[in-house]
């Protein structure tokens, strides 16, 4: 007679090494030979596994909690076919109206098979209910071994969810500790990306480091996008690092693995697009950034028009540009609305309307865009002819911005030339400021004579004044 709780066991010895073929044969072998009981509860053991393949396995599991109902109409009160439904109807249907609706029930939430309450936290991150997933999730130990990775992931997404990514950081990074293979590799690529988001560059490259050695050569057919995902955040790795050809590379490899299965992803445009930003190529950059906006999902459209707009003021054209920006503005939640606000400040100062950029850069450094306000505020002041603000503007730049960036130079740039037209009050500051501009200015540059001419000038006013003092 068959067990089915013995017969789980053994297919879960086999998910214990990512043997999924395996797996299914040992329920299979057994629901061929049990009796209904057996067969049903074998048959939710069955969705059990059809949903490790997330979204693509939704129509086996229907299939397998049709087939356990028929067999045994009393399950549908048992907790994990409550749970296992649950997770059904999040994948299929999302929330309704209400929210709630779909929610798994009380029974799945609190009952004492660990199974249940994992299906049942599954349900709940998938619905957006990210405190209620991470209170009913059961303890790791009382899973089988290829359950556990996974729930660390799926409280991973709910720690992501409520926007506590630390968490999540180190939640993938257990999740990575207990998987094997390929989902290792994704785990960790979880963590590197929500390390790049947190500015910890050198511990997402330890990790995509490690991510990269797990793929196997020849690559089968379906990790050619967890590879692709690699790539894209190896790019981002690279783009931080200042390695911009390299950077490059990476990205074109995410396209080329994407179009490989006909896939075409709004985060490799956007990266590509930056990419080429960064490398002063913004006209290269605009169809990619169009290409990101058109595949974006709602969530997502801020962050291209975000790019776009920035894009388009790079090539001179702020009232495209402004348009664009002010779309984002009308995005409550997007979480960089100041830096927006400076780049409509931006658009609104080469549009000649001097005071509304005022207005609107102060804002914008009132919320905390201090290098791009300050840019634009240095600028009104240089046409007001109050160089005084001007230079302090410029000075919070150069202490504000990320030594050796666009910005960082222009704010050296700008107060060695704003210092020239005070007559060189303060020599030393004034050469301090040329010099530093000077060592990240290309020769072929128009500022590259005019900060030889500052540096000239401070040196030998301060030759000048080491002699008045000798004397």
């Amino acid at each position: 007679m068959i067990d089915p709780a013995l017969t789980w066991e053994q297919a879960c010895q086999a998910l214990a090494s990512d043997d999924y073929d395996a797996a299914y044969h040992i329920l299979e072998a057994a629901r061929r030979e049990a009796r209904p009981p057996a067969r049903a509860r074998l048959s939710l053991y069955s969705a059990s596994l059809s949903s490790l393949y997330g979204d693509s396995g939704a129509p086996e599991m229907q299939r397998n909690l049709e087939q356990a109902r028929k067999l045994d109409p009393t399950l549908t009160s048992d907790p994990l076919y409550l749970a296992l439904n649950a997770e059904l109807r999040a994948r299929t249907l999302g929330p309704d109206a209400n929210g709630a609706a779909v929610a798994p029930p009380i029974e799945a939430r609190h009952a004492l098979d660990a199974l249940a309450r994992f299906h049942a936290a599954c349900a709940l991150s998938l619905l957006g209910q990210p405190e209620e997933a991470l209170e009913t999730a059961p303890p790791a130990p009382e899973l089988p071994v290829h359950l556990r990775w996974r729930l660390r992931s799926w409280q991973a997404d709910a720690e992501e969810q409520l926007g506590h990514s630390e968490d999540a950081a180190a939640l993938y990074g257990e999740a990575a500790h207990l998987a094997l293979g390929v989902n290792k590799a994704v785990m960790l690529q979880e963590q590197a990306a929500l390390l790049l988001q947190q500015d910890q560059a050198q511990a997402a490259g330890i990790a995509l480091q490690q991510a990269r050695a797990l793929y196997r050569t020849p690559l089968p057919e379906e990790d050619v996008l967890h590879l692709a995902s690699w790539h894209y955040l190896q790019a981002q790795y690279q783009m931080n690092e200042g390695e911009l050809e390299a950077a490059l590379q990476s990205i074109q490899e995410a396209d080329r693995l994407e179009k490989t299965q006909n896939e075409a992803s709004y985060g490799v445009a956007l990266v590509w697009g930056q990419i080429l930003t960064s490398q002063g190529q913004p006209e290269a950059a605009l169809p990619l950034f169009e290409q990101a906006l058109a595949r974006a999902e709602p969530e997502d459209r801020p962050y291209a028009l975000h790019e776009l707009g920035v894009a388009l003021l790079d090539l001179d054209r702020p009232v495209d540009a402004r348009e664009k920006l002010e779309a984002v503005l009308a995005v409550p939640e997007y979480p960089f609305l100041a830096e927006v606000l400076a780049d409509v400040a931006e658009c609104d100062y080469r549009l000649g309307r001097l005071q509304e950029a005022q207005q609107e850069a102060e804002q914008a450094l009132s919320q905390g865009a201090t290098v791009p306000a300050s840019l634009v505020l240095g600028s009104v002041a240089l046409d007001y002819y109050h160089l005084d603000d001007a230079l302090e503007h410029y000075e919070r730049v150069v202490r504000e911005a990320a030594p050796g960036s666009r910005d960082w130079i222009t704010g050296h740039q700008m107060a060695a030339d704003v210092m020239a037209q005070q007559g060189f009050p303060d020599a030393a500051a004034a050469y301090a400021h040329a010099q530093q501009a000077l060592e990240h200015t290309e020769a072929s540059d128009d500022w590259h004579g005019t900060l030889q001419d500052h540096l000239a000038k401070a040196g030998a006013m301060m030759g000048a004044e080491r002699g008045r003092t000798l004397n």
